[in-house]
């Protein structure tokens, strides 16, 4: 294991060089690779020997950017995806058999939740949910076929914190598979294997890009576990491409000085929303008023850039506070260098009803704040504006 920081082996991680030494790793444009002979392509394809054959099974472009990842995560092995659903799917779906069951935090993203409820019941998988702010209730939903515990730190989009040594202490207890996803923390913030977790998967599109110009995912975690989601998705075929994986590891290398700006400038929005007069409450992991503050700070290295926050007057107001925005961008993305405003109730979540949404801490007020790394005081003008106008 390197005795290097994440930040430096999203930096100094790399192909080697080719005959023309160049600094940067090239571009890998190319759907395969040529053999040397017969005996050569056979070797290839039964696995004797380790190399590039198709860029749907692997490309040099995608294992430099899985590498880095890994690093960082302090993880065996990976897998990179066209993107991060693609990673969530094909993970579990390489792990799950008929009849397997899931326990799962109640507030994971939607379209998780979507997997969870409408696709894997037709392959007789099934899933139960346990409150966020109710762990101790979890053991209670494991069953004799359970075989994933899955959740998000910070969930999405109230910004929940989870315990991962509590999560990885009741997965090895009963010897399930943890499964996190690690998106919004980064694996700069946050390196969920030291606290149990058997796999770890990310959403690439978000902060690792950072710039939303690309999409992709990835999973990273035990050999053995990964080795299952590779055979999967070989055949299946999520593959990340080439030039996305190129733009990906690149992006690593800018992602530590990005996320510390994000996070400073997040908190400050925080502080400063949880002193407005049209605010109900605020969010932010590293907000002392933040109900697991002292979890956050026991395994996140700083709070992230999302902040969570209601809006006095229920949905009416969340859409008026949205159509007084002038400089933020209102979008469904999230960790992009600019920041995003979103009201939940009344786009993401609107086809839940109000107690559906309830469930999962979204609330009729609830604004999702992506902070962007804009000067901060002109973030928080545009934000007070809007809440002035509402």
């Amino acid at each position: 294991m390197s005795s290097h920081k994440p930040e430096t082996e999203a930096i100094r991680t790399q192909l080697g060089r080719t005959q023309f030494m160049e600094h940067t790793s090239p571009l890998y444009l190319t759907s395969s690779f040529v053999f040397e002979d017969a005996e050569d392509m056979r070797a290839s394809f039964s696995e004797e020997k380790q190399r590039n054959i198709y860029s749907r099974f692997s490309n040099p472009n995608t294992s430099e950017f899985v590498d880095k990842v890994c690093k960082m995560e302090g993880a065996e092995d990976g897998y990179a995806f066209a993107t991060g659903m693609a990673a969530v799917f094909s993970t579990l779906a390489a792990l799950l058999d008929s009849g397997d069951h899931i326990v799962s935090a109640q507030s994971v993203f939607g379209s998780t939740h979507t997997l969870f409820t409408k696709y894997f019941p037709k392959w007789n998988i099934t899933t139960s949910y346990f409150k966020v702010d109710e762990l101790e209730t979890l053991e209670s939903f494991i069953t004799p076929n359970t075989k994933i515990l899955y959740a998000e730190s910070p969930t999405n989009p109230a910004v929940d914190i989870l315990d991962l040594e509590f999560l990885g202490n009741i997965a090895k207890k009963h010897n399930l598979i943890l499964v996190i996803d690690n998106c919004f923390a980064t694996p700069y913030l946050q390196q969920p294997i030291k606290f149990g977790a058997d796999i770890v998967i990310h959403s690439a599109t978000k902060l690792m890009d950072g710039q939303g110009r690309v999409l992709g995912g990835v999973a990273v975690g035990k050999a053995s576990l990964i080795r299952e989601v590779y055979l999967f998705s070989r055949n299946t075929g999520p593959a990340l491409s080439p030039f996305n994986a190129w733009t990906l590891s690149k992006s690593l290398e800018t992602l530590a000085v990005r996320v510390d700006r994000h996070c400073e400038n997040a908190l400050k929005v925080a502080e400063f929303l949880e002193n407005h007069d049209k605010v109900n409450w605020v969010k932010y992991p590293f907000l002392k008023s933040h109900p697991q503050y002292e979890v956050a700070k026991k395994q996140m290295g700083q709070g992230g850039s999302i902040v969570a926050f209601e809006v006095n007057g229920g949905v009416e107001a969340g859409s008026k506070f949205l159509n007084a925005i002038k400089l933020c961008s209102l979008s469904a993305n999230l960790g992009d260098t600019r920041t995003i405003v979103t009201h939940p109730a009344s786009t993401t979540h609107s086809k839940l009803n109000e107690a559906e949404r309830l469930e999962v801490s979204i609330t009729n007020g609830l604004v999702r704040v992506s902070v962007g790394l804009e000067n901060v005081k002109d973030i928080i003008n545009d934000l007070n504006q809007a809440l002035q106008n509402e």
